[in-house]
């Protein structure tokens, strides 16, 4: 048996002599290049060996008592475990298991350990959905950091995250897993969090390799019905579902993970077109291609292939590197190499990927993961205070009609709702470590910051699914001796996410006949969502007073929440989605293309066909006034750029962050354009009293041109207009002059 030790200096061999690092192997020395490392440790393994680094596992109960009795299913020898846990065993068992494959297999290679951090890891983030509500990459980039140092101090190496699947059907579940809909915030979004998971260094014990998914078309889920086909067009494709996964890409992300969806026709798991032609041949990908959860063996029940066999020889040839848990790959791919109906050539460079990142984690030097200050603790305040800043600036404001903030003459404040005093649904789907136990309800918060004399009256209403007359009396009886109700309904944090799909986005059980049993008190109602997605209201919003959407907000929503209806917080989110009135309005986004004919034609004769709120809707207690868009020039050539300002200034009473939208709009093109764009955003505070000058550069061939059917790029002169808050302005892209 081989021992091998850390940092490569030495090895002890089997006659237990010590080897000089000169004389080590080239893969166990350090100071060569990664390729020449990769080379010669491929050159030395049998196809077994091989195989079995194109195998991850899943372990869900990392008790290491039941991981010695099930000594065969975590072999030495298999390249990735997926792991998760308590925050007590999770680091320990991840070690265990690396000294076993160092020990324990021929050569020594040590093992990747991946986890789901999709907003955050032991300190819980606002849902992705929410934390582009704050339209800052700069609080996404630095919430990536503390989630990849707090994951990978409990021997987390590799996430599966950001998600940047495009997404406009809130019926789908993971829609809050998402960016939002405008394919622009999403690659921004992509770019912030690659960055903040692997910073400049994937070696330092702070970083994690980071992982776009699900790639592709995931989102377009038929009827926002989880796993089911998707039909994209090519040119949509390349227009919204792609341009994330490539700024990703280009943003230097590790790995990329296929998708479970059959898109037109050809599952992504097993999509040359996608894997190979795009991802590696155009973009020049050369991480980890991983399949989703069991998504090799799904290639036979969406009718792709015929067995077992014939799905690990479709997936390994499209570019898939890793099975994840199905086991197909070790149980096939040797009959199909000596079939010859797999080359080793496919293998060998799937095995070459896997050690590459290895090689770039650097865990041929350090394999284990040394307990530091993040290792089994709790959140600290420095990481709190952060959670807490990213939920207070992902909250929206919808409506106020001036209960908000809370009046400081308010004596008695009925707290309503089963969410008012849980907080579980506060962490929302793929919380990871993050502990209810330890997560403050929104009754908690409010009572800490009530000053004297403040009396908070608290009943639930009953539960978020099911509730009784006598919970709902007990609410209306507080709404009426309060002088003002804050109602907060909305979701269990598992009713989104992935598998949470929904035929209707009303309130579960009996919320909305709560919401309306305390409204007809006739006191102010403040209502606040604690959701993954947005939820049909429009019953409700004519009667109630405020609305906030406080989404899944984290480990310290209800802080941020507390501070903001109590107006120590000036709220500044603003919506990444457009908001239904009804679930029947779903497809609804902000850039849909012009209908054939113009308003009334063609709307729903039974209700208005605009949604509740539009996509960048969010309100503040200042007021910003927009001065007019002013541009350098009324012209700008198809080589050059623009320069366009706009002057923002806050006349309201009280300092504020907006957040300026820029979008264009396309009149006439060869491919018919989008009523809206998204093209520039930038968030940014502003005193009260004073102005800030926004701007935009305009580079015409990355902001004005548009994909064709194969993703080549379009650019034509003519008229295009700008709009940046309530201004709008036209400048026109010059012909060339030959």
């Amino acid at each position: 048996m081989n021992r091998f030790f850390l940092a490569g200096l030495c090895v002890v061999g089997s006659g237990g002599s010590f080897l000089r690092a000169a004389e080590l192997p080239a893969y166990r020395r350090a100071e060569l290049p990664i390729a020449a490392r990769v080379a010669d440790l491929l050159g030395r393994m049998t196809l077994e060996e091989k195989i079995d680094q194109l195998h991850q596992s899943g372990i869900g109960d990392t008790n290491p008592n039941n991981l010695q009795e099930r000594r065969d299913a975590y072999l030495p020898t298999y390249g990735s475990f997926i792991i998760a846990g308590p925050p007590a065993t999770v680091l320990a068992t991840r070690n265990a298991l690396q000294k076993r494959a160092l020990e324990e297999s021929r050569l020594g290679i040590p093992v990747l350990f991946a986890g789901d951090v999709i907003h955050g890891y032991r300190t819980i983030l606002p849902i992705p959905l929410a934390q582009a509500g704050a339209w800052d990459t700069d609080l996404v980039r630095r919430g990536a950091a503390l989630a990849a140092a707090e994951a990978r101090a409990h021997g987390i190496d590799w996430t599966y995250a950001p998600m940047v699947d495009h997404s406009v059907d809130a019926r789908w579940g993971r829609i809050a897993e998402t960016f939002g809909e405008s394919p622009h915030a999403s690659s921004a979004f992509a770019v912030a969090s690659v960055q903040g998971f692997q910073g400049s260094d994937l070696t330092r014990p702070d970083t994690v390799a980071a992982t776009l998914k699900h790639y592709v078309g995931y989102g377009a889920s038929e009827g926002g019905r989880d796993y089911s086909a998707t039909w994209v067009a090519p040119q949509e494709l390349w227009e919204r579902h792609l341009p994330p996964f490539e700024a990703g890409v280009r943003a230097g992300a590790r790995g990329v993970m296929s998708a479970f969806n059959d898109l037109n026709g050809i599952p992504t798991t097993a999509n040359r077109h996608t894997l190979d032609e795009i991802l590696r041949q155009r973009w020049g990908f050369d991480g980890v291609v991983v399949s989703d959860w069991a998504a090799v063996r799904q290639l036979i029940i969406q009718g792709y292939a015929a067995d077992e066999a014939e799905a690990t020889q479709r997936a390994l040839a499209a570019g898939v590197d890793i099975d994840m848990s199905d086991n197909l790959y070790r149980a096939h791919l040797r009959a199909l190499v000596e079939q010859g109906r797999v080359p080793m050539a496919q293998i060998d460079a799937a095995v070459a990927r896997v050690l590459r990142l290895k090689f770039e984690l650097g865990l041929f030097e350090r394999p284990f993961t040394e307990e530091n200050s993040l290792s089994g603790a709790a959140p600290n305040p420095e990481q709190l205070a952060f959670a807490e800043e990213f939920a207070a600036r992902s909250l929206v404001l919808l409506k106020n009609d001036g209960a908000l903030p809370v009046a400081p003459t308010a004596r008695k404040i009925a707290l309503l709702g089963p969410i008012a005093n849980y907080s579980a649904s506060l962490l929302g789907s793929w919380a990871q470590q993050g502990q209810p136990s330890e997560t403050p309800t929104i009754a908690d918060e409010l009572r800490r910051r009530l000053p004297a004399g403040v009396e908070l009256l608290l009943a639930s209403g009953g539960g978020i699914e099911a509730g009784s007359d006598a919970e709902i009396a007990e609410a209306v009886a507080a709404a009426q001796a309060a002088d003002i109700a804050v109602l907060v309904v909305g979701e269990e944090g598992w009713m989104s996410g992935e598998n949470a799909s929904r035929s209707s986005l009303r309130l579960a059980g009996r919320q909305e006949e709560l919401a309306l049993a305390v409204a007809a008190t006739g006191k102010p109602v403040v209502l606040v969502l604690v959701s993954g997605r947005p939820l049909e209201i429009a019953a409700l919003e004519p009667r109630v007073s405020a609305i906030v959407a406080a989404w899944s907000g984290g480990s310290r929503a209800a802080a941020a929440l507390a501070d903001v209806l109590l107006g120590r917080r000036n709220p500044s989110g603003k919506l990444a989605v457009t908001w239904p009135r009804t679930t029947g309005q779903i497809p609804l986004y902000h850039n849909m293309r012009p209908r054939a004919r113009l308003s009334p034609s063609g709307e729903y004769r039974d209700g208005p066909s605009t949604p509740l709120y539009e996509f960048g809707h969010g309100l503040s207690y200042t007021q910003f006034s927009y001065g007019p868009i002013k541009l350098e020039r009324p012209t700008v050539g198809l080589t050059g750029k623009l320069t366009a300002e706009v002057t923002v200034t806050n006349t309201g009473a009280r300092d504020g962050v907006e957040s300026v939208l820029w979008f264009i709009r396309d009149p006439a093109a060869s491919i018919t354009r989008p009523l809206r764009e998204l093209k520039h955003f930038e968030s940014a505070p502003i005193a009260a009293g004073t102005s800030r000058v926004f701007r935009f550069e305009i580079e015409p061939e990355r902001d004005l041109s548009f994909p064709d059917a194969d993703g080549r790029r379009i650019l034509e002169p003519g008229e295009i207009v700008l709009h940046a808050g309530t201004e709008h302005v036209s400048f026109q892209i010059e012909a060339p002059k030959w």
